[in-house]
């Protein structure tokens, strides 16, 4: 078991409980002048927070105010027992941005933080100024039949199987080899040091973080028929109207590159990072810091 106080891990930020959404949330904050634009960044599976520790500094320094945030069930956020679909998640971010004290925040999400970036665009207009999706792909996208095939010839359907499966996949994440083995199987070759494995593994020990961890991927795959994942999916119709900005790594061994660019419409814009899998913010942390401060710099 693993105190969710050890995952405050020291660094050029602070960290902050906030309320939002009847829940209390952990965000690690940079400093910034109180009218810097809010930049919210979402972590994806099986990450947290500490995903971003690079982007943090880097975003401050580019005269943002950015915020990395621990998704409900993740990290030091709450764990309540209900909530782990993506309309849920979107309107904790959104409650997160007004907790902050902001009217509205560019939201970017690595992988399932990417889904639910993309989603906030639909379900949180009112709150999203941008949506920066990594190694994500629009949900939509997700639902394409080459898409479906693309995921069927690596080991992305695989494990998503396999999440939905009670009890077994929260007993590998606590006490097998799931967390380091899906880094290392999602990520380009090479990327994964004894540190990060260590630490996510630590955070996948927080009581009931493996479970919630699970939940979020259990929905995406068992709502597709049911009411509440076509309701979700029709209000994914809506045609993004912020700037969007998308990064995929051309190593990425969770979604190819090849079936991952999505535009609709909106001010859109994708790059593809040379070398990099599908933990885009640590495998290349520069290049993904250039190019979001190079795209935040001309939104309007």
């Amino acid at each position: 078991m693993t105190d969710p106080s050890a995952l405050l891990i020291e660094g050029p930020w602070q960290h902050r409980f906030v309320p939002a959404n009847a829940a209390r949330f952990h965000v690690a904050e940079t400093e910034a002048a109180s009218d810097a634009p809010l930049v919210i960044l979402l972590h994806g599976f099986p990450q947290m927070w500490w995903a971003w520790r690079d982007q943090l500094p880097a975003l401050a320094g580019a005269g943002y105010r950015a915020v990395a945030m621990d998704l409900r069930g993740t990290g030091a956020s709450d764990k309540p027992p209900h909530g782990y679909d993506i309309p849920t998640l979107t309107s904790d971010v959104a409650g997160v941005i007004r907790s902050l004290g902001a009217q509205e925040a560019v939201v970017v999400g690595q992988g399932v933080g990417g889904i639910v970036a993309w989603s906030m665009a639909a379900l949180q207009p009112a709150v999203t100024r941008g949506v920066g999706a990594l190694g994500a792909l629009h949900p939509l996208r997700m639902h394409t039949g080459s898409v479906m095939r693309a995921m069927l010839a690596r080991t992305t359907a695989r494990r998503l199987a396999f999440a939905q499966l009670p009890y077994l996949p929260e007993q590998r994440m606590t006490r097998g080899d799931l967390v380091p083995r899906i880094l290392a199987e999602w990520g380009a070759p090479g990327w994964l040091t004894s540190e990060v494995a260590a630490t996510y593994r630590d955070a996948a020990a927080v009581p009931f973080a493996a479970h919630t961890a699970m939940e979020v991927l259990r929905w995406l795959v068992r709502s597709t028929p049911r009411v509440d994942g076509q309701r979700y999916l029709s209000a994914m119709r809506t045609p993004v109207a912020v700037p969007v900005f998308q990064l995929h790594g051309s190593a990425d061994r969770a979604i190819p590159v090849s079936v991952a660019a999505w535009g609709n419409g909106a001010p859109y814009r994708f790059e593809a990072v040379p070398g990099a899998g599908h933990f885009l913010a640590e495998e290349a942390p520069d290049r993904v810091t250039e190019l979001l401060v190079d795209w935040l710099d001309k939104l309007d």
